[in-house]
């Protein structure tokens, strides 16, 4: 995958018509007039006025056309350079032989294809005319477009998987934003923000898509295969590295290319930035195609993001990459040095920067090795209550979820001290709970909840589930499997959650369901 320096970002401004102005000739006694003020031009819209402008024009739901452009690329438009999947600007409208948003947008708005890359105004409103192609494909009458829930068939199309369950995947993204909202800064400074809202899908076509199954070699990660020509069967050397990688787009994004058999790249793993899902692509017992020299004897993982942006590698992404790393490390033995946990930069005979200078790889090593915050195990039977003088592994998860959470525990060492006695003090008091410094099963079960909330229903799969489930297992005094899949065990529990706590037991994990264990109820 191709990598550029991104050059200083720029919105061009809206032309506006001049208004010339006359001069009349002044007398020889008369004062002379200043000059008349230059010509000006009006300036361009807002990011922020962008979104609602387009959404207006085309029909689209505003916090729908907001979710879709936030989840890929944050709402930056990389100064016009392309994505892996050479996908353009804030609304990642594409130009690659199997899709050709980027062509289309051209197209229904009239805008040029130069422009359409570079004017982010320009941009969304190219995204938006081509996701109410999109609803009209689908057949969305008038009262149907007004409903967000009924764009899923739509955005899913947008996405441009091939595969119904890559598809369903993307689209489940998205609506996931709806859920938890958004509040963002665009490039250019102006605030973009969609209120948390429990929208109700209706997946179509999509509500059969096939769950996404366990990855075959890391059971927390999602499978999803890439195309069998984007990677060789087999090995012709041992493993004995691991090629760290930044993916220049959107995890769902890196997924569907990988499936694309033009595309002839691929990696073992793909890690999300906002959460640290990690979904599995090629088998490691497979070459996959990420490193050119290294391929052969390397396990290569994606990360979601921008070279030059650091503000996608975020803590969760860390700790869940390193868990990942040192599972692989343990496995075939790979010592847990930066001679063999390396960077695609530093791969021989290749020209890739990823994954760039803002890569904390002190923080990221001192993870992979098992210092503070490195991979502990969070799911567990049962929780037992913990307190000073306390010692384990739960001790660790505690401490590592507390740290997560922005409340010092300090070293992650299973030794329940002073120091995480007043870690748990200030997270107690954060959620309402009684500070008392003792994780029993209401401060479990706000530790383990804690994070985004996302909609989740029986199908449903992928970390957020995992959350779920653990939080479950301490708030109700059984055991919920934490395996990633919102099978009917789960559903049953939710429900069973629900009704404990007078809430509507439906079975499905909403905003209020989220709610009341992110508050240990």
């Amino acid at each position: 995958m191709r990598h550029h320096a991104t050059p200083a970002r720029h919105i061009p401004a809206v032309l506006t018509a001049v208004l010339g102005l006359t001069l009349t000739a002044l007398a020889p006694t008369a004062q002379a007039r200043p000059a008349p003020p230059a010509p000006t031009t009006s300036p361009a819209p807002t990011v922020a006025a962008a979104f609602t402008e387009a959404a207006a024009e085309f029909g689209v739901p505003r916090d729908v056309l907001v979710a879709v452009g936030y989840g890929e690329s944050r709402l930056d438009g990389h100064g016009g350079q392309p994505s892996q999947d050479r996908g353009y600007g804030v609304m990642h409208l594409v130009d690659n032989p199997r899709q050709r948003t980027l062509r289309e947008a051209s197209e229904l708005t009239g805008v040029p294809a130069g422009t359409l890359r570079r004017d982010t105004a320009a941009n969304i409103r190219g995204g938006a005319a081509v996701l109410r192609a999109r609803a009209d494909e689908a057949g969305l009458t008038a009262a149907e477009r007004a409903r967000p829930g009924e764009w899923y068939e739509a955005v899913a199309r947008y996405g441009g998987a091939g595969d119904p369950r890559t598809a369903r995947f993307y689209a489940d993204g998205v609506y996931d934003l709806l859920a938890q909202g958004v509040d963002a800064r665009a490039e250019d400074g102006s605030a973009v923000t969609v209120r948390p809202s429990a929208v109700q899908p209706d997946r179509g076509s999509h509500a059969d898509a096939a769950p996404l199954a366990a990855g075959p070699d890391y059971p927390s990660a999602l499978w999803v295969p890439a195309s069998t020509a984007n990677y060789k069967a087999g090995r012709t050397s041992a493993i004995t590295a691991v090629v760290v990688h930044v993916t220049q787009g959107s995890y769902a994004g890196a997924i569907s290319w990988f499936q694309n058999p033009a595309s002839q790249v691929s990696a073992h793993y793909v890690v999300r930035s906002s959460d640290g899902q990690v979904t599995q692509t090629v088998r490691e017992k497979d070459t996959a195609w990420h490193a050119r020299s290294g391929n052969p004897y390397s396990v290569g993982i994606e990360h979601e993001g921008f070279v030059d942006q650091p503000a996608w590698f975020t803590d969760v992404m860390y700790r869940s990459s390193a868990a990942l790393t040192r599972a692989i490390a343990d496995r075939y033995g790979i010592p847990k040095d930066r001679a063999h946990i390396v960077g695609h930069a530093e791969v021989p005979g290749n020209d890739h920067t990823d994954p760039g200078p803002h890569w904390d790889w002190n923080r990221y090593m001192e993870l992979v090795r098992g210092g503070t915050g490195g991979a502990v195990q969070l799911g567990f039977p049962s929780y037992a209550t913990l307190r000073t003088g306390s010692t384990g592994d739960q001790v660790r998860a505690a401490q590592w979820l507390l740290n997560v959470q922005g409340h010092a525990a300090g070293a992650v060492d299973g030794a329940f001290g002073s120091g995480t006695a007043a870690a748990v003090r200030s997270f107690q008091t954060v959620k309402g709970l009684t500070a008392d410094g003792v994780v029993g099963a209401r401060t479990w079960t706000a530790l383990l909840s804690a994070g985004s909330r996302p909609v989740l229903r029986q199908g449903a799969s992928g970390e957020a589930v995992q959350r779920l489930q653990r939080a479950l297992t301490a708030a109700l005094s059984r055991t919920v499997s934490p395996d990633g899949l919102f099978g009917p065990g789960t559903e049953q529990a939710v429900r069973d959650y629900q009704s404990a706590r007078g809430l509507t037991p439906d079975g499905v994990a909403g905003a209020a369901t989220w709610t009341a264990l992110q508050s240990g109820r």
